[in-house]
């Protein structure tokens, strides 16, 4: 599952993995989109913006997520180096499946991160 609000950027990430085999089961653009997708298609990986529009921002949005299933791992991609920080001093993390990916980031980069996620 792909949770990005720049479409240019979700139709690139979308594009990439489909044609490297990868079944994308939903888009999202918002972290309420994407907890209501998360229950209909139940996927293995979530890759998710941190800046997200409406009330929520990704890492809230992974939190929920993390509530319900507390072992799928979760790529989170962010502009803003102090989330990684952030994350690390935050003991509900601790044993999560969360890695932080810092933009600018190539493809191969993300795919190599989400095989390895979800080993």
């Amino acid at each position: 599952m792909i949770v990005e609000d720049d479409l240019d950027i979700l139709l690139l990430y979308k594009d990439f993995f489909r044609r490297r085999g990868h079944h994308v089961v939903a888009s999202s653009a918002t972290a309420d989109d994407m907890l209501s997708d998360y229950d209909t298609y139940r996927p293995d990986v979530v890759i998710i913006d941190y800046r997200l529009p409406g009330k929520k921002d990704g890492l809230q949005a992974i939190r929920e997520l993390l509530t319900k299933n507390a072992i799928i791992p979760i790529l989170l991609i962010s502009a803003f180096e102090d989330i990684k920080a952030e994350i690390s001093r935050d003991d509900f993390f601790k044993d999560k499946k969360v890695r932080v990916l810092i933009k600018p980031i190539k493809l191969a980069q993300l795919e190599e991160n989400l095989l390895d996620a979800a080993r």
